[in-house]
């Protein structure tokens, strides 16, 4: 979850924490719910990674315990979830702290001459 700090800015990348199949998620339910199976196919397409059952599952504990989604009703066997509030605001830190890292490397490059 994202943390307040003092100065009114918006705190630590939990994500960073824990890995790049947890925001790939978040990001795929950032549009709605979804199920695993829909997970993975959106997951697939978004960024051309394919998750395995045990990361995706494993991936959905861990969020679920830190309060980032929240398990939804179960639909003919499916078990979908949705992006909570914290989870959106810490999507939200997780992307801004990657565009910066982005735009720095990128300014790098260009510095190199590379």
């Amino acid at each position: 979850m994202a943390v307040s700090r003092r100065d009114g800015g918006v705190g630590q990348d939990v994500l960073r924490r824990v890995g790049e199949a947890s925001a790939l998620i978040l990001i795929s339910l950032a549009d709605g719910p979804k199920h695993g199976y829909a997970l993975i196919q959106d997951i697939k397409e978004l960024a051309g990674v394919e998750l395995g059952p045990g990361t995706l599952y494993g991936a959905l504990d861990r969020l679920e315990r830190l309060g980032l989604i929240d398990p939804l009703p179960t639909e003919d066997r499916r078990h979908p979830y949705r992006i909570t509030a914290p989870g959106a605001a810490a999507l939200r830190v997780h992307l801004d702290s990657l565009e910066r890292v982005s735009a720095a490397g990128r300014l790098r490059l260009r510095l190199g001459g590379i």
